[in-house]
């Protein structure tokens, strides 16, 4: 049995016998978990730019967006033009949904603290410049959007800055040209060190001049353009939000919980002012979803590592080759598409695929935005269902060495409204370092699952997530992932 002693936040085993072993594992063990926990302890600063209109998408993400928004310091909300509205921004259907937003902002307040105010979120909605992609950069291009993210990028913060490009991404290249013109290399190097881009494809010609110019942002991105009925799209990691029978055109989730019907039984009729902005969907749901869907406080979510997967998909950081899709070559590496390997009750067979990293949790995520619309209609905390509160009885990050029987406990997990709970430990085989496809966990259903730590001829880490599930309606997940660090006997 592995034994284990709590030593400031991190899981040490007590019968390693060589010092220096002992020494490296620790230090390994204080970069892991800062890796695992760190980015849920503040909020993240959220940028929203929109080609809101372009198609009903975008409205429908900025209503889900709003029932978070507690979750993120969000610092602005700007309306640009993409390759499907070239010419025009539509600011004025942000503020038709944040209109809406200060009819239930009360609500959502009593259900989980944090909402900012009506007049916070009205401030900081802003206009790009209505050209398209490179139209818009260069000398004379400056726009209210794009000097309000200069402003947000200089503030004295340290958190990293995570802008998300629903649409074309110019207001961002126009802000990056204008810092390079106007300030030291050394300031413009630190605010570049702390942008993380998350953009919907490549929905104009900015963002691979971006990625060139600037090779240092974090940038996630499913390079490419979709433009004549064909293209990227289909092939983009974002489309697993919902993309079953368009663009995507994959098999294995359950698409009826993002079909029209579910949302509006579930979001939009007799569900408040909020839910009734939810448009309905003419493509596929809330295709500019997955770029903030990473962010929320889940628990399974690490927005610093791409790699690690969660509702906003797994990426890896490498130089995808190029595609007649493509504006260009990419010349640096990029968080880009990887495949998961999951299990389809529904097919009742598994399916390897990128657009499965996001897919594999679209039951949570279409739950607990259900459940948020329901709380902007429900004034009182009692008549609403609450996610549970996943909590381990050991670290998140641990070590074995291989031999070693390992336990896994959820121990300490409870509901805030006295609801049942089940539980699912899951071994995400894809992350991490160890391939160990002959592998099996005792107990998986169980609060306490336990394994035997496979052989290795060095270090290894292995990834579990405990799924916390209630019995509510809608039932509500959260999440805590173990680091397992398998060492040689």
């Amino acid at each position: 049995m592995l034994v284990l002693n709590k030593l400031s936040g991190v899981a040490m085993v007590i019968n390693i016998k060589n010092k220096i072993k002992l020494f490296l594992v620790a230090a390994l063990l204080l970069v892991g978990i800062n890796t695992v926990i760190a980015q849920q302890e503040e909020k993240p600063r959220v940028f929203v730019l929109t080609d809101i209109e372009n198609e009903p998408d975008d409205a429908q993400s900025l209503v889900r967006f709003l029932t978070y928004s507690n979750q993120w310091d969000v610092e602005g909300i700007v309306a640009t033009t993409s390759c499907w509205q070239r010419n025009k921004t539509a600011e004025w259907r942000i503020h038709e949904i944040v209109d809406a937003y200060n009819e239930v902002r009360d609500n959502l307040e009593v259900h989980e603290k944090g909402y900012p105010t009506y007049k916070y979120i009205k401030s900081i909605v802003k206009i790009g410049v209505p050209k398209f992609g490179m139209e818009g950069v260069g000398p004379g291009q400056d726009s209210e959007g794009s000097e309000w993210l200069i402003q947000s990028l200089k503030k004295e913060d340290s958190r990293p800055l995570y802008v998300q490009a629903w649409g074309g991404a110019n207001v961002l290249a126009q802000a990056l040209w204008k810092m390079e013109r106007t300030l030291p290399k050394s300031e413009l190097d630190k605010i570049i060190n702390k942008i993380r881009v998350y953009t919907i494809s490549d929905q104009d010609d900015t963002g691979p001049w971006i990625r060139k110019n600037y090779p240092n942002i974090f940038y996630v991105v499913s390079p490419g353009f979709q433009e004549n009925g064909g293209g990227q799209y289909h092939y983009a990691t974002w489309v697993g939000i919902s993309g079953d029978k368009f663009h995507g055109k994959f098999n294995g989730p359950d698409f009826t919980i993002v079909d029209n019907p579910w949302l509006d039984d579930n979001i939009r009729k007799n569900h408040g002012p909020l839910g009734a902005q939810h448009p309905h969907t003419e493509y596929l749901m809330e295709g500019d979803t997955p770029s903030f869907l990473g962010l929320v406080s889940n628990g399974l979510n690490n927005p610093e590592r791409p790699d690690f997967g969660g509702w906003g998909g797994r990426y890896n950081l490498y130089i995808p080759p190029f595609k007649k899709y493509m504006y260009e070559p990419e010349t640096r590496p990029i968080w880009t598409d990887v495949q998961d390997e999951v299990w389809s009750d529904i097919t009742k067979q598994y399916h390897t695929s990128n657009h499965a990293t996001i897919w594999r949790w679209r039951e949570a995520y279409q739950h607990d935005f259900a459940a948020r619309i329901d709380w902007s209609n429900t004034p009182e905390y009692s008549k609403a269902n609450h996610p549970p509160v996943a909590k381990l009885g050991h670290a998140n990050e641990i070590i074995a060495h291989s031999g070693d029987k390992v336990l896994l406990s959820g121990e300490g997990s409870i509901d805030p409204d006295g609801n049942k709970l089940c539980y699912q430990w899951i071994y995400y085989k894809e992350v991490g370092t160890l391939n160990a496809n002959e592998f099996k966990l005792e107990d998986s259903n169980n609060k306490v699952t336990s394994f035997i730590a496979p052989n290795v001829a060095s270090v290894k880490t292995m990834h579990f997530i405990l799924a916390v599930t209630d019995d509510g309606s809608p039932s509500l997940t959260k999440y805590q992932r173990v680091i397992v660090n398998v060492l040689p006997k």
